[in-house]
Parts: C-alpha cells; sequence; structure tokens
C-alpha cells in the first residue's frame, strides 16, 4: 500500500497480489493525526498489506522541505499506531515521490477529467505513481 500524505488529505493506492500494477484505492480526508492513522490501519488490514510504502516530498534539489517533515512526523506517529495495534511486522518505507502530482495531473488532463473531477482524484493518483515507482525499484 502506498499513501501520498498531503495537509488535508492522503491518496491511498494498494498493489495486485503479484505485485505488478497499482490501483488508487481512496482518499482520505484529514481529520486529525489519531483518526488519519486509524484510517490507514484499517485499510492495512482490509488490504493485508506488509509494506506500507509513504511518499517522500523532497525538494527538486534533494533536501527537506517542510511538507518532508510533517510526512517524518506522520511515519513516526503511524509507526507507534501499529506496534500499539500489534501490527508491528508491517514495515514502512519511504519513496522519492518529486513530482508525483505534477505527473499526476498530466495523466488526469490526457485523461479528459474536469477539474473539478481531478481535484477530487489527484492524490490517489499520485499515491498509484508513488507505488508504480517503488513496485518498479524493488521487483
Amino acid at each position: 500500500m502506498a499513501l501520498d500524505v498531503g495537509d488535508k488529505t492522503i491518496g491511498v493506492a494498494v498493489s495486485d497480489s503479484l505485485l505488478i500494477t497499482a490501483q488508487g484505492v481512496t482518499t482520505i480526508e484529514r481529520v486529525g493525526i489519531k483518526k488519519d492513522t486509524t484510517k490507514v490501519l484499517d485499510l492495512i488490514k482490509e488490504y493485508d498489506c506488509g509494506t506500507l510504502v509513504i511518499g517522500l516530498p523532497k525538494k527538486l534539489d534533494g533536501t527537506d522541505s517542510i511538507q518532508t517533515e510533517k510526512v517524518y512526523e506522520f511515519k513516526e506517529k503511524m509507526e507507534n499506531k501499529l506496534r500499539s495495534s500489534g501490527m508491528g511486522e508491517v514495515t514502512i518505507e519511504y519513496q522519492d515521490e518529486r513530482l508525483t502530482t505534477v505527473m499526476a495531473e498530466k495523466v488526469l488532463i490526457e485523461a479528459d477529467l474536469s477539474r473539478k473531477r481531478r481535484k477530487e482524484v489527484i492524490d490517489k493518483q499520485a499515491a498509484v505513481l508513488i507505488l508504480q515507482s517503488y513496485l518498479a525499484v524493488h521487483q
């Protein structure tokens, strides 16, 4: 499972059982770190995931941004949630996500989605790209 963690939403994607393709699952509306991590935990259980891939939003020059720091904090909270729920065996890894939102937007424009519809699915599509990048490297 992959996450595109933003301030307002979290895009979620999962792979097929052969770890070849990624499909967008949902977009979680952010309400607070405890509820957000609980929703992610529920999805990990539902899809029986052994690895959680979180997109790491570095700057183009490879340095950390304000959003990168927020993602580090989210990962720490997610690790705590997994441990406290008895699911500490789930590993969390980062995947460089530079330009994934830009690429996702381009894909959605090419698919001729309206601006409103693109806004609804952009984070989920970014999570798909994060997971596809991860799967390509780890095959």
